[in-house]
């Protein structure tokens, strides 16, 4: 119990200076937001029909790639990992802990946008509002566990936020966020329809629940979860 606590303390206290945390997770989502959302709707006044989801789909993706690969470096590629197996806490402690307070920022950072949309630019609210936030929670969750891979796979901040990007760019670009798939070639079109991003948005976006919409996130979290095993046994070794 002792070192479930010093693992939480020690937590707490990274997220307190992450200013990485801060700008992933709120200022940038939140500023894409205001900028992008007038360009939108009024470009494309159809546009508020779907913009809390696709506001979302681009604040979580961020948020997650480029927010949380840092914190799990300076975790487990510095002498806080030592820290940890000196007070006897898990390694998968201190990849919990990171990933529960990216998920709790990034809920706070959805339900903030799920508000000021409709409030700025009289967005239409979901139609099933509790689809919604089970979709989103499920986003989330997937989000991060492949935003978990890069953090324990990559040692060096400067590689990391390289392959963040290279993952954080096509996810929302192929996405169906900024404009339709239907638009995109074939082959990106297939090649966005396995990124979290995409799934996402379009769980999100559904009203009735479809299973098969949501067979595949759950296949790629299952397989994020146990690289994330893999790379963590590695580490402890």
């Amino acid at each position: 119990m002792g070192a479930f606590l010093y693992g939480i303390s020690l937590q707490w206290k990274l997220d307190i200076r992450s200013k990485t945390l801060l700008i992933t997770c709120y200022i940038v989502p939140l500023l894409f937001f205001v900028i992008m959302g007038g360009i939108f709707t009024s470009v494309m006044p159809e546009a508020r029909y779907t913009l809390i989801q696709s506001m979302t789909v681009f604040g979580v993706t961020m948020g997650a790639l480029i927010g949380l690969p840092p914190s799990l470096v300076e975790i487990y590629g510095s002498d806080i990992k030592k820290v940890y197996k000196a007070n006897g806490v898990s390694l998968y402690l201190g990849l919990a802990l990171t990933n529960i307070s990216a998920y709790i920022h990034l809920f706070l950072m959805s339900i903030i946008l799920y508000i000021a949309a409709p409030l700025i630019f009289q967005a239409e609210i979901p139609e099933n509002p509790g689809m919604y936030f089970i979709s989103l929670a499920i986003f989330i969750a997937v989000s991060l566990s492949i935003a978990s891979i890069i953090g324990l796979a990559v040692k060096d901040q400067a590689k990391t936020s390289m392959f963040s990007i290279i993952v954080f760019l096509p996810s929302t670009m192929l996405s169906g966020i900024m404009f339709p798939m239907e638009l995109l070639p074939k082959a990106f079109q297939t090649i966005g329809k396995l990124f979290p991003a995409s799934l996402g948005y379009k769980l999100m976006t559904e009203s009735v629940f479809k299973f098969e919409s949501l067979l595949l996130f759950l296949l790629i979290f299952a397989l994020a979860i146990a690289m994330c095993n893999i790379l963590l046994r590695r580490i402890d070794k």
